[in-house]
């Protein structure tokens, strides 16, 4: 069994990439909660619903969120009628927020209502919420406390940041699915998920942390940031906003207690020394997965 902790879309094309080359059922997926948002009254989980909609083939392409085949009929009419419509939630999306806030009121929980959508959509791979507890990543920026989504969506990841806070994160459980497979999967691996924002949500639950550093060998990272920039959102700024260094072995030091092997794209393979002199292994690999024979390198780098 392989364990990933996941972000949103640089998790679900490595995700997609590993299904192709291991079974689909040997993967699990521990994603993080912390962009979650209650609105409308309807409990939101992108992450978790980016990965999903994306290993069923379900995901919008052209947007890169959402699902495909898309209306905007209820966005449009609640606009009109002078709501908060800047997160634009499709018809079609709706209906996983509907069916999952209903659930929850009935009691379900996160992990409980991702299985059955994820049954529902086909999907043999296990796909897991780190926490069933609330947890709610915050930014302290010039203009004041934002949530994840007014920072990330409402002002497009725009202005600048001063620290970031993970709100109930201290006092959120790991769920005992995502523990099980932190603690028996033969590896695990930190997806290109922005580190700040997607994995450290993840490593603030309690025992994640202490759990990686013990089979600190067996765990594996792929650098999102390639010759100084990233790929798609903020990752590159927010790293070097907060003092880190903006590159692959800056990833690599806010990584090096956890973990024994960095992957780096072979744009920074200059790099390669310098991450080792961290006490890490490294291994140089094609990493923007961008056509199939890319993404089948990455994954065999992953499994290596």
């Amino acid at each position: 069994m392989i364990c990933v902790l996941s972000g949103g879309v640089g998790a679900a094309r490595l995700l997609s990439a590993l299904a192709k080359v291991v079974t689909a059922s040997d993967l699990h997926a521990v994603v993080n909660v912390g962009d979650d948002l209650v609105m409308h009254g309807l409990t939101i989980c992108p992450d978790l619903d980016t990965i999903s909609y994306t290993l069923a083939g379900l995901n919008n392409t052209e947007l890169g969120w959402g699902l495909a085949g898309e209306s905007w009929r209820v966005m449009k009419e609640l606009n009109e009628l002078g709501g908060e419509a800047w997160f634009a939630l499709g018809d079609r999306d709706l209906a996983t927020h509907l069916y999952r806030s209903q659930r929850l009121a009935a009691g379900a929980t996160k992990s409980m209502v991702t299985a059955e959508l994820t049954r529902h959509w086909g999907l043999d791979m296990t796909i897991l919420p780190v926490s069933n507890d609330p947890i709610s990543t915050e930014f302290s920026t010039e203009l004041g406390r934002l949530s994840f989504q007014e920072y990330f969506v409402r002002h497009h990841h725009e202005v600048a940041v001063t620290d970031i806070q993970f709100s109930g994160a201290a006092v959120a459980r790991l769920s005992d699915e995502s523990r099980h497979a932190l603690l028996t999967s033969e590896r695990i691996v930190i997806a290109p998920s922005n580190p700040l924002i997607s994995i450290a949500p993840i490593l603030a639950v309690a025992d994640v942390r202490d759990i990686l550093t013990t089979r600190r060998s067996e765990v594996v990272a792929v650098s999102p940031i390639i010759n100084g920039a990233a790929i798609k959102g903020p990752a590159d700024r927010l790293l070097g906003e907060l003092g880190h260094e903006v590159s692959c072995v800056g990833v690599a030091r806010y990584y090096r207690d956890l973990v024994g092997t960095m992957i780096i794209d072979v744009a920074d393979a200059h790099h390669e020394s310098a991450i080792r002199e961290l006490g890490m292994e490294v291994i140089v690999s094609p990493t923007i997965m961008s056509d199939p024979d890319h993404a089948r390198a990455l994954a065999a780098a992953v499994l290596r």
